[in-house]
This record gives C-alpha cells, structure tokens and sequence, in this order.
C-alpha cells in the first residue's frame, strides 16, 4: 500500500478506534488506540518530510527553456499520453500555472506517460480520464507502478489552489488502482512571499518521456494553433486529450463554442480591469498574461462560430512533427 493510502486508512482506523474507546469501559481499547495515533504520527512526519525534501529539490532547479524540437506543449484543460516508443515525442510541458496544478502520471513499466493541466473546473471528472488515457496502453498490465507527481499552485487568497490541491488527492485517492505519490510541490510547498504577496515559485514543468526526468522549464513555443486552443479554454471547453500517440498525430478539434459574452466590453478594459476580472491570482500572473486574454479575446470576436469557420467539412486540424522536430500541417485522410 502506498503512502497516501496508508496514511487514509490510518486515518479511518483511528476515528473507528477513537469512537470506541469513547465507550469503553476497560482500559485495553484506550491503549490500542494511544498506540496506533503514536503510529499515525510517525508515519505522517515521516511522509510529509520526503515530500518536503523532493519539494525542495525541485524548486531548487534553475528554469529551464525547452525549445520546440520534440516537444509537445500541453495547454489549460488539455493532457497528452504518449510513451518512450514515440519517435516524435519525448518531452511533454506546460506552463502559467499559478492556481492551476499541472498533473504528472506515469507506467514505470512501460514509460507510458500523461501530463495535464488542470484548473479545478471539473476534476471529478478530470482524474478518470488522466487515468484512463494511461490504460489505453495495451501492455499497461505489466510489472511496474503508477506514480503521480502535482505541481503548481500557491498560497492564494481565495484559496483556490489549496482546494485544487485537496480535490486531486482525493480523486486520485478514489481510483481503483494502486498510485503512488511521489512527487507534491503544490500550494503552501511551492509558495514565496514578497511584499506581503504570495506566488508560485514553480509555473511550469517539463517531464522527459524517455529518462522519466521532471524540471522546471518555460517554453519559447506553445503552438500549434495556440490561440484556438486557449480559446477553447476560456469560452468553458473541458479537459480533451490532444495526441494520438499510435498515430504520432496532434488532433486540434472540431470544436464548437457559443458566442463569448460581452466580448466587446472586456476587449474595451484596460489591463487592470482586465487582469482583476479574468484572472483567478491578478497578482501573481506572469507577465503576457494580460495580451495572451487580449488575443484570445479577440479570436473569439472573430470566430463567434468556429465549426464552419476554422474546420472545413467538420474534420480536425491534423498537425505531425516533421524531420526537425517541428510541427507541420497534414491533410486529413479522404481529403
């Protein structure tokens, strides 16, 4: 049983204990009880303080700027699953995450590995399908372990990370599979202070597909489609996976979406309005964020419908690394 497991059923096992010897009458269900909360602490320190300390270590590292070659870079309420086998892929990465976690699961059988970006919207439903998109491996049932790995977020004001946070664990938690906790650089283990402001020390992440290395890491090119992809995002899309790995394809939509509302209005706000309204942490938002919401806005206003408009035929924009490394266009099959 893993840690996080171990530590959940200690849990329940000593509320049940506790219930008891609130009733008992001899003195045995009462030391019981004392021991296993000794237990219970010990494990739990013990837990925290290796979390801490590979925290620690990752916050430690210096940024790295991955470049495009061999990169496929994941945006908001989007995962990829590819494996070491990929002969396009082998580095997954996102960033700008300041509430936002980016999740990390991995097969140390077959390397089969998924990364996403998640924002809380809908994280029930969210988990599941990280889960899933690592069993479409066929050869998943191999000797090897799940293991996790969350990173992102702060100690916001509206709490918005910590409940992120809380809401991951205990999905993760509810799966049928065994997953191991290995890495937790969220919230409060991945704050700084300034000013009597918090931020995140960590924004963005890459994970190495083949050597299974996570690093702290920016990205000069978050394409391909990029503004269509946020745009999904900010008019309420949900979490889609992006990349058929058998294929070696990026498959981008179709998409639908209604008009976004008040889109005029928000395109006339300056960026402090704009910031404080559209952001879930004003303060804490790297730099561009305010021209990313700006262009993004701005290709809603100018695909109200995208259907027709952006996907001719209601077929998906095909997208495969070429020689270089670097993402080219393809035709659809039939076209």
């Amino acid at each position: 049983m893993n840690a996080t497991l171990l530590l959940i059923s200690a849990c329940h096992m000593t509320h049940q204990i506790r219930q008891r010897a609130s009733h008992a009458e001899h003195t045995s269900a009462l030391s019981i009880y004392l021991v296993i909360q000794s237990s219970l602490i010990h494990i739990t320190i013990l837990f925290f303080l290796i979390k801490q300390e590979r925290a620690r270590l990752l916050r430690g590292q210096s940024v790295q700027q991955v470049g495009p070659q061999g990169l496929l870079y994941v945006q908001q309420r989007e995962l990829a699953v590819t494996s070491p086998k990929d002969g396009s892929i082998s580095i997954l990465g996102s960033d700008d995450a300041t509430t936002c976690h980016i999740v990390v699961l991995r097969h140390t059988g077959n390397g089969a590995t998924c990364l996403t970006h998640c924002d809380g919207t809908d994280t029930k439903a969210e988990v599941p399908l990280i889960m899933n998109s690592i069993k479409s491996f066929s050869d998943h049932a191999q000797s090897g372990r799940l293991e996790v790995h969350l990173v992102g977020g702060f100690s916001d004001d509206r709490q918005l990370s910590q409940k992120l946070t809380h809401q991951l664990l205990s999905e993760f938690d509810k799966q049928e599979d065994d997953i191991h906790l290995v890495t937790l650089c969220v919230t409060e283990l991945n704050d700084r202070e300034e000013n009597e402001n918090h931020f995140p020390i960590i924004y963005g992440i890459a994970v190495n597909i083949k050597t299974a290395e996570i690093y702290r890491a920016t990205f000069q090119d978050r394409g391909p489609e990029e503004e269509l992809r946020a745009a999904r995002a900010l008019a309420g899309g949900p979490m889609i996976s992006i990349y058929d790995a058998k294929t070696e394809q990026l498959r981008i939509g179709p998409y639908s979406w209604m008009p976004f509302p008040h889109v005029d209005f928000w395109l006339q706000q300056d960026d402090k309005q704009i910031l404080e309204n559209l952001s879930t942490s004003p303060l804490a938002e790297p730099p561009h964020f305010v021209q990313h919401i700006r262009s993004t806005l701005m290709f809603l206003k100018k695909y109200p419908s995208p259907m027709n408009m952006l996907f001719p035929g209601n077929k998906a924009l095909l997208y495969k690394k070429n020689k270089d490394g670097l993402w080219e266009k393809i035709s659809p099959p039939g076209s």
